[in-house]
């Protein structure tokens, strides 16, 4: 309680922060006369091995880490059971305080302070620390403005191969949660990428990317489902930064950037362009991570529009064309359009998107949807399980999401497997993410089977899996219409 003294030396003055695993005050440091912050572990946890063992290790991590963004260890130890850390105390707010205060940051000022959380977070994936729980309430403001990370208190070592936490458990909060967390898979430095990529969106526009209603819904959909487009929630973001949020919130993590290094200095670009002209700017094309269904609005070099005489001459250039081609007579040189497999004038090629599981998976394998469709019948989309025991429950079933690139009308469509006897059903839908409506019967597939639709009209196709075949691997090879 405020009022108390630790260790005979650190009088606790006020709460300043209740956290999952612990309390932190502001307190007054009795010896150097000076303010600290106290983390406390609560004393629920005193008689738990791992979560003290967990507690101590933050304390020697951040120790080790000496550098001007990230806040500095003073002192550890244990007073009456009671587990406690010492910390310089930063007078100022958070980054999420900051934001409920202000709205939406500046985009320098949003640049900027990730650049100083890039920073911190490469100091401590060189020295063998990935934090796992990068967010706003985690990022304190000195008195300068200048970003200090905090909270390294389920930070995991790349030096160890089995550390206090294994595979398979869920740490971290869910509105920044990686891909990899929220399916209990090894994190890496390429998982604080991804929740630094979070952090900048929401300093841009004041809103995460998956907002939901619980836990699992959210870790859900930073798995299975892309973010929002930048520029559509902040119309004024340059197209280089865009682009850099897009990387760094790939869902694989060898599709964001190789390192917070990398992701530095990619921010370190952005933030030296924002004094350039526009018409200077590096142009930046759709990050080819990106799902194709994903739209994006592509800015050019200059908005500026051509003189009147240069149209004219256009013009003329055109009807002399026209006028030539004329000459070659009245003859019709156009080429037969190619009759499409689902009846129309284009041939239809589907894409592998991602994983459609509405009920939440841990055993998603969006990143090899593409490998359906790859023309290659060696590589193949998966399944292993239905189960979600972090979660609790099982799935009704989960599928792979074609993408046809526009709304068609397909009659068949045919699954290769070298994993056959699962049951299967294809359904149609007009979204990535749902809702789909069945389209054919339900078969049980064999090396190759071929659905029969009934003819819905739809841009994205999914074949469902309801059951699995004795293995409990089900595998797609490929799949296509016609």
């Amino acid at each position: 309680m405020p009022g108390e003294v630790i260790a005979e030396r650190y009088e606790l003055e006020e709460l300043v922060g209740t956290g999952g695993m612990s309390r932190v005050y502001r307190a007054l440091d009795r010896l150097l006369e000076r303010r600290v912050a106290l983390k406390v572990l609560h004393s629920h946890y005193v008689d738990d091995d791992e979560y003290v063992e967990r507690f101590r290790r933050e304390a020697r991590a951040v120790a080790q880490l000496s550098h001007p963004n990230i806040v500095t260890v003073i002192d550890r130890g244990e007073d009456g059971g009671r587990q406690y850390i010492v910390f310089e105390y930063v007078d100022g707010e958070n980054l999420k305080q900051l934001l409920e205060r202000t709205g939406p940051l500046p985009t320098r000022r949003a640049v900027e302070l990730a650049l100083e959380i890039a920073d911190a977070l490469a100091f401590a994936h060189e020295h063998g620390l990935v934090h796992r729980d990068v967010k706003p309430q985690n990022v304190l403001l000195n008195a300068d403005g200048n970003a200090k990370v905090t909270d390294f208190g389920i930070a995991r070592s790349l030096d160890v191969e089995h550390g206090v936490t294994q595979t398979g458990t869920v740490l971290g909060t869910s509105n920044y949660l990686s891909p990899e967390q929220a399916s209990g898979k090894p994190t890496t430095p390429a998982t604080d990428v991804y929740s630094l990529g979070v952090v900048l969106f929401e300093l841009l526009t004041n809103e995460v990317p998956f907002p939901g209603e619980n836990f699992v819904a959210v870790a859900m959909k930073h798995v299975n489902e892309q973010p929002p487009d930048l520029l559509e929630r902040r119309p004024d973001v340059p197209l280089r930064l865009a682009a850099a949020v897009d990387r760094a919130l790939a869902k694989s993590p060898a599709d964001r950037f190789r390192s917070m290094d990398q992701f530095a200095w990619e921010l370190r670009q952005c933030l030296a362009e924002l004094d350039s002209p526009e018409e200077e700017r590096t142009f930046i094309a759709p990050s080819p991570v990106l799902k194709e269904s994903r739209p994006r609005r592509l800015r050019t070099k200059s908005s500026k529009r051509l003189p009147a005489y240069v149209l004219v001459v256009l013009i003329a250039a055109a009807a002399i064309v026209a006028g030539i081609m004329g000459l070659g007579g009245s003859k019709s040189t156009k080429t037969p359009p190619a009759k499409g497999r689902s009846g129309g004038t284009t041939a239809v090629t589907l894409h592998g998107v991602g994983d459609y599981a509405p009920s939440g998976s841990s055993d998603t394998h969006a990143d090899t949807a593409s490998s359906a469709t790859d023309g290659d019948a060696s590589t193949y989309w998966y399944t292993q399980t239905y189960a979600t025991p972090q979660f609790g429950g099982l799935l009704p079933g989960l599928g792979l999401v074609l993408d046809a690139g526009k709304s068609v009308k397909l009659s068949t469509l045919k699954v290769q497997s070298t994993t056959p006897g699962f049951v299967a059903q294809v359904r149609a839908g007009d979204s990535s993410t749902g809702p789909f409506a069945p389209d054919s019967a339900t078969k049980t597939v064999g090396s190759t089977t071929t659905f029969s639709l009934s003819g819905k009209t739809a841009r994205y196709y999914v074949v469902w899996i309801t059951r699995l075949p004795s293995g409990g691997s089900a595998r797609i090879n490929e799949v296509k219409a016609g």
